[in-house]
């Protein structure tokens, strides 16, 4: 039997607009179970939010084989799609996103397990 992948780990940031902190924080007190079930499927683990000074820091760890895939399956969920009709309002990019990108991906500088 082949040894399981160490898990890919995924931390990226957004900013929260300060306006819309009381909504986002309400939004995500009771995530709908749909949402959280796409996401078990889609390999997510040990997902957190962390805000800090209107930036969100996101963290995940993908189980699965092929990250891609189950990212476009992610974004294709259409209740996953309706959750972020919620949120997507509540933020705001980064400078140096590219067109279109919304959370933008940290480069993992350091780690000790």
């Amino acid at each position: 039997m082949p040894a399981p992948h160490a898990p890919r780990r995924v931390a990226s940031v957004i900013r929260l607009l300060p306006e819309q902190e009381a909504k986002y924080r309400e939004l995500h007190r009771v995530v709908p179970q749909p949402v959280l079930d796409a996401l078990s499927r889609a390999h997510i683990t040990s997902y957190s939010i962390f805000l800090r000074d209107h930036t969100l820091f996101a963290y995940y760890e993908h189980t699965g084989d092929d990250y891609e895939a189950d990212m476009a399956a992610v974004a294709a969920d259409p209740d996953t799609q309706r959750w972020w009709t919620l949120t997507d309002p509540c933020q705001q990019p980064l400078d140096s996103a590219e067109p279109g990108e919304r959370w933008v991906q940290a480069e993992e500088v350091f780690h000790l397990d």
